[in-house]
C-alpha cells in the first residue's frame, strides 16, 4: 500500500534513487552506502523524502541485500540493459517497475535536498500544460538527474537511448522542461564525484 502524506496535494509519486553508475572516479565504491555527512546516503535520502512519496526504489545493480537490511521496505531494480548507460537508462527502466504515473528521481550522490522539493517541482511542472519533466535548480545550477518525470516521457527516453543519445539535458529539452529553483548559499558541492570533493565537503560540513 502506498504511503500518502497527509498534506499531499499532488498525484501519487514514487521515489527512485539513481545508483546504477560505476563511480569510476571513486574506485567503483557504492556512493549510496557512503557517509558524506552524518548519515549514510541511503538513510539520509529515505528519511528526508519518505513521508512525501509512495514506494521508494533504488536503481542499482548491486548490494541489494544491504539495502534490504538497512530499509526492509525498499524495492530495487536494475537497468533494462547492461553496460552502465547512465541515468537516462535508469529512468527509462523505472517505468517497467513503478505503478505511479509520476516519479521523483534523486541521484545517490546528492548532498542537499531542498525542503518541499516535490511540491516545488509540481508547481514548476504546472507552468506548461505540455511539460513532462521538472528539474531541480540550486543556486542557478540545474541538477538534471534530480527531477520529476511523468510516465508520458517514456517514448522520448526510449527514442534517445535508441539513437545512442544519453544527455539528460538534450532529452529533457524535448519535454517542455521546467525548473524548480532553490537557494542554499552554504552549499559548495551539489554532488560528490571524487574523493577530493568528498574530503573538501566533509571539511566544510564539519566546520
Amino acid at each position: 500500500m502506498k504511503r500518502i502524506h497527509k498534506n499531499m496535494n499532488y498525484p501519487p509519486t514514487d521515489l527512485v534513487i539513481l545508483a546504477g553508475g560505476q563511480a569510476r572516479r571513486m574506485n567503483g565504491i557504492n556512493k549510496l552506502l557512503q557517509k558524506f555527512d552524518d548519515e549514510i546516503q541511503l538513510i539520509k535520502i529515505h528519511q528526508q523524502l519518505r513521508s512525501c512519496v509512495g514506494q521508494v526504489w533504488i536503481n542499482s545493480h548491486r548490494d541489494h541485500s544491504i539495502y534490504e537490511r538497512l530499509i526492509p521496505s525498499i524495492r530495487y531494480f536494475q537497468d533494462d540493459e547492461p553496460g552502465f548507460q547512465g541515468p537516462l537508462m535508469g529512468m527509462k527502466s523505472a517505468w517497467s517497475h513503478v505503478q505511479s504515473d509520476y516519479v521523483l528521481f534523486v541521484p545517490c550522490d546528492v548532498t542537499y535536498i531542498p525542503k518541499k522539493v516535490i511540491s516545488g517541482l509540481y508547481r514548476a511542472m504546472q507552468r506548461d500544460p505540455f511539460c513532462e519533466v521538472a528539474v531541480v535548480e540550486i543556486n542557478d545550477i540545474a541538477l538534471y538527474p534530480f527531477c520529476l518525470l511523468k510516465r508520458s516521457s517514456l517514448p522520448t527516453l526510449v527514442q534517445h537511448l535508441e539513437q545512442n543519445q544519453r544527455s539528460l539535458r538534450h532529452c529533457f529539452a524535448k519535454m517542455h522542461m521546467q525548473k524548480a529553483r532553490f537557494k542554499n548559499h552554504a552549499l559548495f558541492f551539489h554532488s560528490i564525484n571524487s574523493f577530493d570533493e568528498l574530503q573538501q565537503h566533509q571539511q566544510l560540513h564539519f566546520l
